[in-house]
């Protein structure tokens, strides 16, 4: 299998928990008593992760295929159960209890997708430039799924479907036409719907302005920011951050990049770029060099998967981009993203082995 890619997700998944560890204690130990405990849940998640990541190395990916539609289907009916019994956090249905064990459907929905779309642009290649064999399912289906994330409301978790939507169908050979088209109607319905909540709204000035507002919409930015620029060239050193002392935010979890980069500066989040671009870096080279069309889809949005997540968090983080909790692949602290970076590196591993 590819060595280098699976060297960079173990380097990545350990070098995840060291910050972790880091970012979390103070908050776990004012909030629950015990410094240790989002590192030891952080700890079986990583060990939950490497077992899905070994089991999807070696898995029969043609079952896989076979199952597209009911993953497809289940991924829905996730979706389905987070607003009928959800529980609301941040004004938000986005979690699912399945017992002991908490889940993110969203990041469910992200895989589904991916194995449809692979599915679809591989034995629709006669038909993709048509409109409504090519272009109406594969929106169709994307659509519903954003829908039901839009009603938990959770407006970036609909986006990043559609980036997926979008960046597939380039490479899938749907009209640029119809591409450009979608395009410009999706950023006017996004903006309408920015438009039409006040929280939105906010989201946006603060990410425009925000030291405008430094202690509301813009405190999470701000204080993030300050964690850069006080890490300089080397950081303040491993556990010796203030930010994550209450001022930052999520800091173990969406803005673990800015404790980061407080502790370990600038040469620390460089290496977790260089890191990142290994993982890309291989994960595209294996879609490329597969000879069927389908696995070479898949490779390739597993790829997406990891790059569109990581670029997100980066541009949040570092202030490019609104407000948004999306988390930081193989870094942030949550066990449904983890658990699905480690799939998506995974399948790419079995596809690297050049054996169905």
């Amino acid at each position: 299998m590819d060595m280098p890619l699976l060297a960079c997700t173990l380097a990545m998944i350990g070098f995840g928990l060291v910050m972790v560890m880091s970012a979390s204690g103070v908050m776990a130990e004012l909030a629950y008593g015990d410094k240790y405990l989002f590192i030891r849940k952080q700890a079986l998640y990583a060990v939950a992760g490497l077992v899905v990541m070994f089991g999807a190395v070696f898995v029969d990916r043609r079952l896989l295929y076979r199952l597209t539609y009911p993953i497809l289907g289940l991924a829905a009916l996730l979706l389905v159960a987070t607003l009928a019994f959800g529980y609301e956090a941040g004004g938000a249905r986005r979690w699912l209890h399945l017992g002991p064990v908490s889940m993110q459907p969203l990041e469910a929905a992200k895989l589904a997708l991916v194995f449809y779309l692979a599915y679809f642009f591989s034995h629709k290649q006669e038909q993709v430039k048509t409109f409504s064999v090519g272009f109406v399912p594969p929106v169709a289906v994307t659509g519903l799924l954003g829908g039901l994330l839009l009603l938990q409301p959770d407006f970036g978790g609909a986006a990043f479907l559609c980036i997926l939507l979008f960046l597939m169908s380039l490479v899938g050979g749907t009209s640029i036409v119809y591409l450009g088209s979608s395009l410009v109607l999706a950023l006017a319905c996004g903006g309408l719907l920015i438009a039409q909540s006040e929280y939105r709204i906010k989201r946006w000035t603060a990410f425009l302005d925000p030291f405008g507002n430094a202690r509301d919409t813009g405190y999470q930015l701000v204080q993030s920011l300050y964690a850069f620029g006080s890490g300089g060239w080397t950081g303040q050193g491993l556990g010796a951050g203030k930010q994550k002392l209450l001022f930052l935010p999520e800091a173990h979890n969406d803005f673990i990049l800015a404790v980061i980069g407080e502790e370990l500066g600038f040469v620390g989040v460089s290496l977790v770029f260089v890191g990142l671009g290994v993982i890309l870096w291989r994960a595209f080279a294996i879609s490329l060099a597969q000879k069927e069309p389908q696995d070479r889809f898949l490779g390739y949005g597993l790829a997406l998967v990891l790059a569109v997540g990581a670029v997100l968090n980066m541009s949040v983080v570092l202030g490019m981009a609104p407000p948004k909790g999306v988390p930081m692949p193989f870094l942030s602290y949550g066990g449904s993203s983890l658990v699905v970076s480690c799939f998506c590196a995974g399948m790419l591993l079995n596809l690297s082995r050049g054996r169905a």
